[in-house]
């Protein structure tokens, strides 16, 4: 079966600079469980709907396999596993929006999973307050702000941190000698 593809060329060719100051951003929105997550648009290529996936063998939880997208090998990550959260039961809203993160030779594809896509937002850079700081041990490295849109939150997700190949490999080897 043929993923279908929501193509967001414009993002695609765009320049990955960051907005200046006092402009705003768009960021894709979407669901996992009940929160809504925002990723900057620049670094979103597409948005597929969920389709099997080729599980490999000895990977971390989070790592649900990959996919072959027009020829090329694509890892599928489970945002609300990677978030420790239960695995997504994809239902017929599912999807895989393929995110464009650095890599050690330019630049790779990663797959993750959402729940449902919303849609795309415009945020201004004060509508986005830093990541919250309670005085626990709350991982909010992957946090970039929390967006204010109509009295809710939006978590705007740090793309390039929260997908770092680096990070991934680290957070499997801790799931690998929690395991073993």
């Amino acid at each position: 079966m043929t993923p279908t593809h929501m193509h967001l060329s414009a993002s695609r060719f765009a320049p990955k600079a960051p907005p200046a100051v006092g402009q705003a951003q768009q960021y894709l929105t979407f669901m996992l469980g009940q929160e809504v997550f925002g990723l900057g648009i620049l670094a979103v290529k597409e948005i597929i709907e969920y389709t099997n996936l080729t599980e490999v063998p000895a990977m971390p939880a989070h790592m649900r396999g990959v996919i072959n997208l027009r020829g090329a090998v694509v890892p599928v990550i489970d945002l609300a596993v990677r978030f420790g959260r239960p695995v997504i039961q994809p239902t017929r809203r599912t999807c895989i929006v393929i995110v464009e993160v650095p890599a050690a030779r330019g630049r790779q594809d990663i797959g993750i999973i959402v729940d449902a896509v919303n849609s795309v937002l415009e945020l201004q850079n004060a509508d986005i307050e830093p990541p919250p700081t309670l005085g626990m041990n709350l991982r909010t490295e992957f946090i970039r702000g929390m967006g204010k849109v109509n009295g809710r939150f939006v978590i705007v997700l740090d793309v390039e941190h929260l997908l770092s190949l680096d990070h991934l490999a680290l957070a499997g080897q801790v799931v690998d000698r929690t395991s073993g």
